[in-house]
Order: C-alpha cells, then sequence, then structure tokens
C-alpha cells in the first residue's frame, strides 16, 4: 500500500519531463534535491498554527472575554469540518478516478491514448496526496479548536447559546474600539463605533433584551411558586 502524502516516487517519475521546462542543469540540480524538496512540501505550513490563532484569530481585543473566544472557537471549527467533509467528497472523486485510470492504463492499446492517460493518472495520483496533506492539516487545526475551546470554558458562561454573551462582549469590543479612534478617523467609523457603543449601553440600562426578559419572567414564576 502506497504510503499516504508520500510524494517522493511522483517527484522523481516527474523529474524528466521537466526537460521540457527547465534547462538541463536545472533539472539535474532539481533531482539532487528530491528528498529536501519531498520534505518542503510534508512540512510546509498549510493552515493556521497555535500561535496565528491565539494572537491574531482570538485576539483581545476583539474577543475580549473567554465566552467571546469560547465562540470564535466553535465558529472556526465548524468551517474546519464542513471544509474537511467537503474535501472528504472530493477526494472520494479522485480515488474513484484513480482506478479508473488504472484500469485504462492497463487495456490502452492506442500509443497517443496511452500517454494521456498515464499523465492523467499521475496528477490524480499527486492530487491525492495534496488531499491527503490537507486533510490531515485540517484535523490539526480541528483538534485544536477543540483544546482551546476546553480551556476557555471556565463554566462562567453559556456554551449552548451564543447570544447569552454577546451583550457584554460586544460592549467591551466597541469600548475598545472607541478607545482607538483618534482626530483622523472617517466619519462613517466613528459614527459606527459610537452609534453601536451608544447602543450596547442604552439597551443594557434598559434591560429590553429578549432573553432578558424570558429570564426574568422564569425567576418571577418561580418565586411565585416558592
Amino acid at each position: 500500500m502506497t504510503e499516504k502524502r508520500n510524494i517522493h516516487a511522483l517527484i522523481e517519475k516527474e523529474a524528466p519531463s521537466l526537460n521540457n521546462l527547465l534547462d538541463p542543469e536545472d533539472v539535474k540540480e532539481f533531482k539532487a534535491m528530491t528528498a529536501e524538496l519531498r520534505d518542503t512540501w510534508t512540512k510546509k505550513q498549510v493552515f493556521r498554527t497555535e500561535t496565528e490563532m491565539r494572537m491574531s484569530v482570538l485576539q483581545d481585543a476583539k474577543y475580549p472575554t473567554k465566552a467571546a473566544k469560547y465562540w470564535q472557537c466553535v465558529r472556526e471549527q465548524n468551517v474546519f469540518l464542513e471544509n474537511l467533509m467537503s474535501l472528504s467528497f472530493d477526494c472520494r472523486r479522485n480515488e474513484a478516478k484513480v482506478k479508473w485510470l488504472e484500469k485504462k492504463v492497463e487495456s490502452e492499446t492506442d500509443e497517443y491514448k496511452l500517454e494521456k492517460y498515464q499523465i492523467d493518472l499521475d496528477e490524480a495520483r499527486y492530487g491525492l496526496a495534496n488531499m491527503q496533506l490537507v486533510a490531515r492539516d485540517r484535523m490539526r487545526e480541528i483538534k485544536l479548536w477543540s483544546t482551546l475551546k476546553k480551556e476557555f470554558d471556565d463554566g462562567s458562561f453559556d456554551t449552548q447559546d451564543v447570544n447569552r454573551h454577546q451583550l457584554h462582549s460586544y460592549h467591551l469590543i466597541m469600548k475598545n474600539k472607541a478607545e482607538t479612534l483618534t482626530s483622523g478617523s472617517s466619519q462613517p467609523e466613528v459614527f459606527n463605533v459610537l452609534g453601536q457603543l451608544q447602543t450596547i449601553e442604552r439597551v443594557k440600562k434598559s434591560g429590553e433584551m429578549i432573553y432578558n426578559k424570558k429570564e426574568q419572567l422564569t425567576n418571577d414564576l418561580g418565586a411565585k411558586e416558592k
């Protein structure tokens, strides 16, 4: 069974064809670098590292609370889950294509068609190796988002209803944005930030949020039953 994500043989097989693209000396150097290039292809960064996830995606100014960070982890993890599932379907199609092409190569007698089928087969196998590499890294990020979700879930917020934390989190976000406004900020930017901040503060003061009313109604009914 061919090792997953192993493109060493594919690189070596394709090297002679590079004579059509590269100078002879470059082709020679490419062949000498085959092992290094395979290593580069295998360990290249595909998606975000933990550092990028923490510092860029979950940065404190944009996600100032553990609840905000947790729910962003949920969003990010779901995107990678959906993409992994789509990739799985693509991989199944590609595997079927590889099988079809292998049969064509075995039975084809026309020299031109045989060469074309072989090229398509090599390309499909390389595509499959790429899919396997991407799938591995998507799964790595899915697992890391899971770890981060557990880290931020300290029991202080609702992990079933995303709406529950947002008024508080948005308030902090808008306050952070307001602090960055300067005399050089554009009018639409100022209008948007201050408008949202004022709205949040009014809504918090008035208690008009529907879920707050439902919660208060539940508490009132519970108090009456005692």
